[in-house]
């Protein structure tokens, strides 16, 4: 009897039965070793890009005051960034969490019933573990958290770093928000909500978007969410979790209204990926389809190694994009230098001439001629308005022609290509061909 009593006590104390955690350090290969010292090379490249060939434009004709987005040094060497939104309460924080094996430690992230997370949480590698208070993160140039200073103090008491000493923290930050609740309004944050959304949601190399199975209800804030990542849809993952409170019936009929809900938002061709889970540390419920789950919760862990594999094509393609734009913006500020001098006559009034271009910027061409002089899209053009307040602050007297400032233009994008050397060929002998099944090797990493 004092035998069964003692069992008894031990099951309570212990709580409720905790599953195998194996399958994420295998899936993300948290045993694999430092970058390869071609990884390393390749950042510096990158590095030496920006500096040298795309910064100089930026500089020259006032790139960030256009775009209000600056690249530093830290965003390019950053670690992939992983975002996860949602409505509050539907277990962001227990899936940072588990992910991370932080239950029942002293690291562990605070959840609960009600909203619990009001801050925007940044967890990140670091030597030993501390807390870092939002102003400290901003403040440091190094790294990629400097912009959001622009967002005023009463954000950044809202922001917080933790740092701590994690293999998979080697390879990737999380960033947790604080969750959405549609019947708050913007102003009751205390700092504008939805530009500092953006900020992350421009960085965010994956987005797990979130949900409660017992609550899929649309508002506001979510709607406007969806509207500020558009043209982001590839890194959006749809995370149904907690899955297993429902029976395979309910679920269904769950998945089914996921998808109603989400579509008049998602107007895409291909929408999301859905996993359907219960990603937290406990075991699954009885009952519940634990085959289909395991298998979601592998997919996932591989799509996450994914992002993470591919930091430097990433990283590549990011530096790209931003120069194709700075480009732009140098090719448009040139023609409309150039047509200003072309149209100022003897007589003429200087700021009337240069303010009927800008005005009026189809009369005179400006965009057309850009379309049909050199290699841009008509998609990666800016609005023509954005150039009414730019050169309302900037006067065309401030800048100079783009022959004079434009010397690494032209060689953008092969310089751009050096970044990124053909991976080595396969050694004799090794697995190859649609029907091997063995892992791709990631030239990136020290195998």
């Amino acid at each position: 009897m004092l035998f069964l009593q003692s069992e008894h006590k031990k099951s309570e104390a212990s709580g409720p039965a905790m599953r195998d955690r194996s399958h994420i350090e295998d899936t993300l290969r948290l045993a694999t070793s430092e970058p390869s010292a071609e990884f390393t090379g390749a950042m510096k490249t990158l590095l030496n890009i920006y500096h040298k060939s795309i910064k100089p434009l930026e500089e020259a004709f006032k790139y960030n005051e256009l775009r209000q987005h600056e690249v530093t040094d830290g965003e390019i060497t950053s670690k992939p960034m992983v975002l996860f939104l949602g409505p509050w309460s539907v277990g962001k924080s227990s899936m940072i969490n588990y992910l991370l094996g932080l239950h029942k430690s002293s690291q562990e992230l605070y959840t609960g019933a009600e909203p619990t997370t009001s801050e925007y949480t940044v967890i990140m590698h670091g030597e030993k573990v501390r807390t870092i208070e939002g102003i400290v993160m901003a403040a440091d140039s190094s790294r990629s958290f400097s912009p959001l200073e622009k967002f005023g103090q009463g954000f950044l008491e809202r922001l917080v770093g933790i740092e701590m000493p994690h293999k998979l923290l080697e390879r990737v930050t999380f960033v947790d928000t604080p969750g959405i609740i549609e019947n708050r309004k913007q102003q009751e944050r205390g700092y504008p909500y939805n530009e500092v959304c953006q900020w992350f949601i421009d960085r965010a190399d994956l987005i797990f978007l979130v949900f409660d199975p017992t609550k899929l209800d649309v508002g506001g804030e979510l709607e406007m969410l969806f509207k500020q990542m558009k043209g982001r849809e590839s890194q959006i993952r749809l995370i149904l979790n907690k899955a297993d409170s429902l029976t395979t019936q309910d679920l269904m009929r769950v998945y089914g209204a996921l998808f109603w809900s989400m579509a008049p938002l998602i107007n895409v061709t291909e929408p999301p990926r859905v996993y359907v889970s219960s990603f937290w540390p406990q075991d699954y419920a009885a009952e519940t389809s634990r085959e289909l789950f395991m298998k979601e919760e592998t997919s996932l862990l591989e799509d996450l190694n994914q992002v993470i594999e591919n930091q430097m094509e990433n990283k590549i393609a990011f530096i790209r994009q931003h120069g194709i734009r700075v480009r732009i913006h140098a090719l448009l500020v040139d023609r409309y230098l150039q047509t200003y001098y072309d149209k100022l006559g003897w007589f003429s009034d200087p700021y009337e001439v240069f303010q009927d271009i800008v005005n009026d910027p189809d009369k005179y061409y400006i965009f057309k001629s850009i379309l049909a002089k050199t290699n841009v899209s008509k998609f990666d053009l800016p609005d023509k308005e954005a150039y009414q307040d730019f050169f309302g602050v900037n006067p065309i007297s401030h800048f100079k022609q783009l022959s004079s400032t434009a010397a690494g233009l032209a060689a953008l994008p092969a310089l751009l290509n050096s970044a990124s050397p053909t991976p080595p060929p396969p050694l004799p002998g090794t697995c190859e061909g649609p029907g091997c099944e063995e892992k791709p090797k990631n030239r990136w990493r020290r195998q």
